[in-house]
């Protein structure tokens, strides 16, 4: 059994519409604050309201703070914040991977480099706590997986510092690049900072998983519309026997000419840009050419990232890019003692049932190699310690 969160974005999603819903779920607001506390971070309250959303209670979470801010601040702003702050290492780092993912989608809308992107309105003290605290509000409901609904981004223009633009702005548009959305209601629905903390959780988009609920929560917006609830809904359930099913993007390119020590730091590149899986497949091309075919699976929400790999690392004038239906069996690492030393056995099950053991390969050969023995015999070894463990009752 694993915990899942499902983000159902009917109507849209913002950065303090989340910390709203998973303050309904019971995140205690004075622990939200202490967590908060631990940013080196001034001049804003949290404060939260039961409020009806078209007849339905919702919790109402607002970041209130002074004067407007007049400064703007960067990147690196940003990170010295972080840095400078005692929040868990596991939050810092997710946070400061979210500014980073921001940065790069407004750097790409500006045709400037991450570094010298000015953030303003998501640089605002409002909008760096509605991240940080979506980080440790997302963290604190403990999911094994996180999945999402089609995103509503709404429909018409926004007007920010840089002007007025049609829904979704430009930078939104970057941050849901590879995810399923439309426009339905009046409105930007969809912000950035709701944007980035749905996409940047998200493994799988589509309706509702098999669950078993164990709760719900409704982080209220800042309209009371009359056509649908103007709420984040997150539904909390337990995965039962069926095996965890998503959405994947694909991406692949054929080349011909490139040095064939370049794939190497290729592959190395696309893992590092959120790939979960890259290979090469050897093909024949026109002119009779022999070639490569580059492929990469990733998550929807790293689209952007994995395609500039693509373009930056390769010779290819083009990716092309579907998404697939990919089922995953439950897995955990059991280490077992073997004659040799301790051996990880990776496990798989579907529903409840052990259906795959396999000894860790990288273990085997660290075991082998201080044992000075062959590789085989510690596979071996680790399997049959597997087989011989002792089973709870």
């Amino acid at each position: 059994m694993s915990r899942v969160v499902y983000f159902d974005c009917a109507s849209g999603a913002s950065g303090d519409m989340l910390l709203g819903a998973v303050v309904d779920l019971g995140l205690p607001v004075e622990e939200l604050r202490a967590e908060l506390a631990r940013l080196p971070l001034s001049g804003y309250t949290l404060e939260t309201s039961r409020v009806s959303r078209s007849g339905l209670a919702a919790t109402k979470l607002d970041v209130v703070t002074g004067a407007p801010e007049t400064k703007h601040r960067h990147l690196r702003h940003i990170v010295e914040i972080l840095d400078g702050s005692t929040l868990a290492a596991d939050v810092k780092q997710k946070a400061t991977s979210l500014f980073q993912r921001l940065a790069e989608a407004e750097s790409a809308v500006h045709g400037t480099s991450p570094e010298k992107v000015h953030f303003h309105e998501v640089g605002a003290v409002d909008s760096i706590v509605d991240i940080v605290g979506g980080v440790i509000a997302l963290r604190w409901l403990g999911a094994s997986r996180f999945v999402s609904s089609p995103l509503n981004v709404g429909t018409g223009t926004v007007t920010m510092s840089h002007g007025t633009f049609p829904v979704p702005p430009p930078a939104t548009a970057k941050l849901v690049a590879g995810v399923p959305v439309y426009g339905a209601g009046e409105g930007e629905l969809l912000t950035p900072t709701g944007a980035l903390l749905v996409t940047s959780h998200a493994t799988a988009y589509g309706a509702l998983p098999p669950l078993s609920i164990e709760s719900v929560g409704h982080g209220a917006g800042a309209r009371d519309t009359p056509d649908r609830p103007n709420v984040l809904r997150l539904i909390v359930g337990e995965e039962g026997a069926s095996a965890a099913s998503e959405r994947v993007l694909v991406l692949e390119a054929e080349i011909d000419d490139m040095l064939p020590q370049l794939y190497g730091p290729l592959l190395a590149r696309l893992f590092d840009a959120g790939a979960l899986d890259a290979y090469l497949t050897p093909v024949q091309m026109k002119k009779n050419r022999p070639g490569t075919l580059v492929t990469a699976i990733a998550p929807p929400g790293r689209r952007a990232a994995v395609e500039q790999v693509f373009f930056a690392e390769t010779t290819t004038l083009g990716v092309r890019s579907q998404e697939w239906d990919r089922t995953t069996l439950e897995r955990e690492v059991i280490a077992v003692e073997t004659a040799y030393g301790t051996v990880g056995v990776k496990v798989g099950r579907r529903g409840g049932q052990v259906t795959n053991a396999q000894p860790e390969f990288e273990d085997c050969q660290r075991v082998a190699s201080a044992a000075g023995v062959p590789v085989k015999e510690v596979w071996a070894a680790a399997i049959a310690a597997w087989r011989e463990r002792p089973r709870n009752p």
